[in-house]
Order: structure tokens, then sequence, then C-alpha cells
């Protein structure tokens, strides 16, 4: 497979900004979250699993930072573009263009759901699956950033952010504010300065389509996220990996590995929501003795 970046054309007629690094046996496609974000965080992978012979892809979803950017303001397109079965279907496509089979596949946030919604689908495809902080069932998850931000804010606090979101109001400085402390404590814990950029670099359109404003609350798409009666239908090793420390909650990964047929959960300590930055050492020491066990075939339920 072609190194680098490659823009791919997908059938629809938009273009997608593809990279691949390494070389070997071993395939590996990664699915950012968001939506609405891009692959920055993915970048390391190839150096990161270069012992196992492990070739990584990674690629922009449609209208995130480095691919096109659709026009969501024409009904029709946001209509067609801003579903979960068009981002689906997005990934079975890419899989195909980049000659990719018999592969691993790994999702962080809304990529996570990604992977769940792919391997229960496509799973044939797949060699193993790595769904990375995200959950089966959003109420969960409400619940538990409910709590964060108790934790973190304290309760008048709460009470002034959930006043701005009961007006609409969340541009207000003072809660952007509170979402910033939210994001240091549960998102980035690093804070890590080589994936920040001088502009904001989110798909806001698509982001505010599925998510909302910031990651405590949901006003999109995803707050009807429920997949849990579609678990059992995932049957290639899995990996769930959760931080320790994050809004995604560890008591429901328990509860997806128990109904996923063959999963394996792994917590990164101090690791928020995006624990291959926040602690890489014990994160990719858990991805890489999974990759190893399936392709040694000494994977454990």
């Amino acid at each position: 497979m072609k190194q680098g970046t490659t823009i791919i054309t997908l059938d629809n007629g938009y273009h997608l900004w593809t990279n691949t690094q390494g070389h070997g046996d071993i395939q590996l496609l990664c699915l950012h979250g968001g939506p609405g974000g891009n692959h920055e965080y993915w970048e390391n992978f190839g150096e990161e699993l270069a012992d196992l012979g492990v070739q990584v892809s990674m690629y922009d979803q449609l209208g995130s930072w480095y691919s096109d950017q659709p026009d969501y303001s024409d009904p029709e397109i946001a209509e067609k573009y801003l579903s979960y079965d068009y981002f689906l279907d997005e990934v079975e496509e890419v899989r195909q263009k980049l000659g990719l089979d018999n592969f691993y596949l790994i999702g962080q946030s809304w990529g996570g759901a990604l992977v769940q919604m792919y391997a229960a689908k496509y799973g044939d495809h797949l060699k193993g699956a790595i769904i990375s902080s995200m959950v089966d069932e959003i109420q969960d998850y409400v619940v538990s950033i409910n709590q964060c931000r108790l934790d973190a804010l304290g309760p008048e606090k709460v009470k002034y952010m959930e006043k701005k979101e009961a007006e609409n109001d969340l541009d207000d400085a003072t809660y952007q504010s509170y979402v910033d402390i939210l994001n240091a404590e549960y998102i980035d814990r690093k804070q890590p300065e080589a994936i920040r950029h001088l502009i904001p670099t989110m798909a806001t359109d698509v982001y505010g389509a599925f998510q909302g404003n910031n990651e405590f609350v949901i006003t999109g798409k995803l707050k009807d996220w429920h997949f849990r009666k579609h678990l059992k239908e995932i049957t290639v090793p899995t990996l769930i990996t959760f931080g320790e420390h994050e809004t995604m909650p560890i008591s429901t990964a328990k509860i997806m590995q128990k109904e996923i047929p063959h999963a394996r959960l792994v917590t990164t300590p101090n690791g928020g929501h995006h624990h291959m930055i926040d602690n890489a050492p014990v994160y990719f020491d858990h991805l890489k003795t999974f990759i190893k066990d399936v392709e040694n075939n000494n994977f454990n339920d």
C-alpha cells in the first residue's frame, strides 16, 4: 500500500484525506472522534506499533478539517451526510478503496461508536476491533458527565451551566470557561501542545449535529445512541479501552465486556478521554498485547 498521504475520491464525488504509515502484514484502520474531529491523535501509531509489523491507516471523515466539507446549510445535504448510516458506509468504502481486509479497526469516542456498528454489520472483514472510550448506551454517558461536572465544579457552577443551557446561551464566556476546566480534567488531561492549532479545527456543523456545543451537554443525534441489543452481533476479538479518569463510565465498559462475546476490558491509569496521549506507555502496552494475542491465537475472553 502507498505510504504517506493520499486523497481518495468517494463514489459520491467528495474527497477524503488519508495517510498510511509503516510496513507489515498487520493492518490497522483508525477512526477519529468528534464527530467532526480529525486524525491527529493517531499520527504516532505507526511508530509505536512498528515493532509488531503493523501498517497504520487513518483518514479524516467527511466534513472534517483535512477532507472535503459539504455545504451542510443545504437541508438535503445535511440529511444525506449527517447520519449514522452515511458515516458507517463511509468506513466500508474507505476500507475498499485502501484495499484492506482481515484488518483491525480502532475508533476513539464517536469513532468507537462506528467500530461497534461496523463490527456488527461488516465483521467478516475484521480480525479484531478496538473500542476506545465509547459507551453503547448514551444515557450512561449523560449520568457520568453530570457527575463529572458536579465533582469538578460544584453545585453552584453546575447550576449556572444548566441555566445557560436552558437559555441556549452556550457561547457565554463564563459557561465556556467552565467547559475549559472540564476539558482539562476529563478530556485532554495532558494538554498536549503538539495537536493544538492557532485556530479551532473542529467541524462544528458535524459536531453540533451529533453532539452539541461541547462534551458535557448532548443536544444532537447522539442523544438517541442505543446499541446494547446489537453488541452480541460483534463476534470478532474486541478490546475495550477506557481512561480511568474520563467522561465515559467504566461501569458501562464492564457491561459491554459481558455483552460482546469475545471482549477484553483494559483501563489506563491517569488517562482521560484521550488516554492514548495522557498515558501513552500503558495505552500502547494494552493495544500491543491485544494485537499480539490475536495474532498468536492466544486471545482469551
